[in-house]
């Protein structure tokens, strides 16, 4: 077949109108057309009054290498690649002990995937508790106030983008195609399937309660094993060599091979990794406030008259902006039509995060903005990260009143430097609650600065960003793992043989889709060592 892309056309246009589209692209007959279907479509809505679909589709035609050979010169056909998935391998009939996976987020459960649909049945632990009582103790902290160190929106099955807006989009580079792979997968557990076409994919996090329920049922039919509330609490190792997990009840699983997908918050286990010498080094992450506007003004911003209209939904954003002191700040994990939630990890810290569901209709937009700070802020051992992040967000914990409320500010005062004392008509939506204040303590005096001098310039490019009733809640600090787990070309730690560091919480992902693909990449690399350790 062969891939068009870039075919735009306008927001309105009839269904036939593609297929036309695709004739006169190609210069053929519709007799030459055998069938079409569309890959990818999304917007271009750079001109806000005449806003575009764009497409990549698959055609199929009659004499295809004449028509490439006609067209060749053309930047936006190709043939279309092949992105089926193909498994490296299958797991020996006398494999004697099982690969061991710590975590369940999306890098965890698509490594225990693709090793279960390998044949290597993995043992997978997980600390925190299934999704739906997860789910339950999650909501405990947001409507009253009790708050579960094993099971909240970092630990428990899922991971923590369970409880986030979903998406299912990502910057990296992907040759071999395991995006498609993780969005079939998907698909198959319940997901809408079209993530499978469009350009900005999600789910929303109570269709990815089901979604995650259907993947831990697939990779245990195909021989998998799930413990919830079984946490690593120690890792055997023999000479640089992993020999087992010890859980916290005392149990001793006996492995070689070991998936670390513990996801960025899991504190704990990185420092009893850092003492048991696997190297760790400390890595760049960001620090900063939610903000939260009317998500029609964002809509109206970005969509113009087309605002409202069924097939563009929410809009969102992306902004950046590099500062005088030298520090750029950005938004972060944006969520349209979303809330701002709760989701520290440790008792009496206050973390913020954004979520959203499926249908992204709530009142507010939100968005992190977020500053980029590198270890020469936290100068000292490689988890010194850590220790930065525990005191912002301890002292958030104080300044929101120590009852797990957030600290809050609008951003007219923040720009004007006083506190703030009543709410505007931005009522905002993190609960357990926003506590009104200065947020000028929160964050270090250069974030501060930063943040005071990229507002002004991102309402250039959003009018009204800088609107005095939007809302400041603090603080967003896991943006990303503060540490690199590093490892080597057959993805295994740098100094412990059989220990594979993943996803996220390594240093090696940036959200849902990142994550699961470093998963795929994991699982592959650990079934070919032990398929080759068998020949």
């Amino acid at each position: 077949m062969l891939r068009i892309t870039e075919l735009k056309l306008p927001l309105d246009h009839p269904e036939t109108q593609l297929k036309t589209a695709i004739l006169e692209r190609l210069g053929i007959g519709a007799e030459q057309l055998n069938r079409y279907t569309i890959f990818r479509q999304g917007f271009d809505a750079r001109k806000r009054h005449a806003i575009l679909r764009v497409y990549t589709v698959d055609a199929e035609v009659a004499d295809e290498p004449a028509v490439l050979a006609r067209l060749a010169a053309d930047p936006q056909l190709s043939l279309t690649p092949d992105s089926s998935y193909r498994f490296v391998t299958q797991a020996p009939k006398d494999s004697a002990l099982r690969p061991v996976i710590i975590g369940t987020g999306p890098c965890g459960l698509f490594a225990g995937l693709i090793l279960a649909q390998m044949g290597f049945r993995p043992i997978i632990l997980e600390r925190g508790k299934a999704v739906r009582e997860r789910t339950k103790d999650t909501f405990g902290l947001w409507r009253k106030g009790v708050f579960n160190p094993e099971s909240n929106v970092q630990f428990g099955e899922g991971g923590a983008g369970t409880f986030s807006d979903g998406k299912l989009y990502t910057q990296i580079k992907d040759p071999n195609h395991y995006g498609r792979k993780v969005l079939t997968e998907l698909v198959k557990a319940g997901a809408p399937a079209e993530i499978l076409q469009v350009s900005k994919p999600h789910i929303g996090t109570f269709r990815l309660v089901t979604v995650v329920e259907n993947l831990r049922a697939s990779i245990e039919a195909l021989g998998g094993e799930i413990r919830f509330q079984s946490r690593v609490d120690d890792i055997i190792i023999d000479d640089g060599q992993v020999r087992g997990v010890v859980l916290t009840n005392g149990e001793t699983l006996d492995t070689n091979h070991v998936v670390l997908a513990v996801g960025h918050s899991a504190r704990d286990t990185f420092n009893m990794l850092y003492e048991r010498g696997v190297y760790i080094e400390a890595k760049p992450f960001s620090i900063g406030f939610r903000i939260e506007h009317p998500q029609s003004l964002i809509d109206s911003c970005r969509w113009g008259s087309n605002a409202g209209h069924p097939l563009l939904g929410a809009a969102d954003y992306k902004l950046v902006h590099h500062c005088r002191n030298g520090r750029s700040v950005y938004s972060f994990c944006m969520c349209p039509g979303g809330t701002v939630v709760a989701a520290t990890s440790e008792a009496g810290h206050v973390v913020t995060n954004g979520m959203s569901q499926y249908s992204r209709n709530e009142r507010n937009a939100n968005s992190g903005i977020v500053v980029g700070i590198s270890p020469d802020d936290y100068p000292g051992h490689p988890l010194a990260g850590i220790d930065f992040q525990r005191q912002l967000e301890a002292a958030a914990f104080k300044l929101g009143g120590e009852t797990y409320a957030a600290p809050g500010q609008l951003v007219g005062d923040f720009l004007a430097q006083r506190p703030s004392s009543v709410l505007g008509s931005v009522q905002p939506s993190y609960t357990p609650g926003v506590h009104l204040c200065d947020l000028s303590p929160a964050l270090p005096e250069y974030a501060i600065t930063a943040i005071r001098e990229a507002l002004p310039a991102f309402d250039k490019k959003i009018k009204g960003f800088a609107m005095h009733d939007a809302v400041l809640t603090g603080v967003e600090t896991r943006t990303s793992s503060p540490i690199r787990i590093k490892r080597n070309e057959h993805y295994q730690s740098l100094n412990t043989q059989g220990l594979y560091p993943a996803g996220e919480g390594a240093g090696y992902a940036g959200g849902i889709l990142s994550a699961a693909v470093d998963g795929i990449k994991i699982a592959e690399a650990l079934a070919l060592d032990i398929s080759q350790s068998r020949a």
